[in-house]
């Protein structure tokens, strides 16, 4: 375990080294004469395709690093990439509700391999001052798995440089519900002790329930893997929302596919804020 470790740290290493290249400090320089996005969100699509590609086992084994090992240090480089251009919040959807219909072995490998990635985001979340935060039903989760979500997000609760939400055990429709039966709680609960005469919820605090309360709604969202459909993520936040797809599967990203991402942000940015504002005159 200690060698893992050890080995993961170096990965990290490398990544801090690779992110100081000077021509990539030079195209971030010119992406930032214009509007940089507040909020990044990531659809991870391609990791399957990606280990069968490689002849990656399903449980990572194989060949050094799996699939899973992959996908986590291409989250670490654009967390990376998004914390040096400017973007405040990034959003991740690692696992759906719908994923635990998969095959049992493979849903707890998955599980389990998160388990050691947030023993690994917790070091190098620290080191870069980054928040996080879980969006979804957890008690669909272990209760290992759980309490060390509950830790990470406590333990990195007072930095504020960057926000990086991961989306476990969700789906938007699961979201909107959950924040209805919520609000609607609430509601009886005013009602009953007379802390409220009216008994309409209003759209604001249905969206104080959201899952995603902690974050503004995206301003990009990003889909690797070829793929133009939401698949159930963000589907309440993502009304004006640049969707970016992009053929390449998600361990392969790189950063030209986020700068290309944000300069197409960039050129529909007006469209979008002005949509944004006759939506808030309605």
């Amino acid at each position: 375990m200690e060698k893992e470790v050890m080995s993961s740290l170096k990965m990290a290493g490398n990544i801090l080294c690779s992110a100081s290249s000077f021509i990539r400090k030079c195209i971030f320089g010119v992406l930032r004469v214009g509007p940089i996005p507040n909020h990044i969100a990531f659809i991870m699509d391609g990791n399957r395709r990606y280990a069968k590609k490689q002849k990656l086992s399903h449980d990572g084994a194989a060949g050094g690093g799996g699939r899973y090992d992959a996908g986590f240090w291409a989250l670490m480089v654009m967390l990376l990439y998004c914390q040096e251009l400017g973007v405040k919040y990034i959003t991740a959807y690692a696992f759906s509700i719908d994923n635990f219909k998969r095959k049992p072995e493979e849903v707890e490998s998955l599980m389990t391999s998160m388990l050691e990635k947030f023993h690994l985001l917790d070091i190098l979340v620290k080191l870069l001052a980054v928040r996080v935060h879980f969006a979804g039903n957890l008690e669909l989760l272990s209760n290992e798995l759980r309490a060390s979500a509950m830790e990470l997000t406590e333990a990195t609760a007072a930095y504020s440089k960057s926000v990086l939400t991961i989306c476990i055990a969700y789906t938007s429709r699961d979201e909107i519900l959950h924040a209805v039966r919520e609000s609607c709680e609430q509601k009886r609960i005013d009602l009953e002790f007379g802390n409220d005469d009216d008994d309409e919820i209003k759209l604001m605090k249905v969206e104080k329930n959201m899952y995603m309360a902690v974050a503004p709604d995206p301003d990009i969202i990003i889909r690797t893997g070829g793929e133009n459909r939401l698949s159930n993520f963000l589907l309440w936040q993502s009304c004006w929302s640049h969707l970016h797809s992009m053929w390449v599967l998600w361990p392969e990203i790189g950063v030209w596919n986020l700068v290309f991402a944000i300069l197409n942000f960039q050129r529909n940015k007006t469209y979008c804020l002005d949509m944004k504002k006759k939506e808030k005159e309605l």
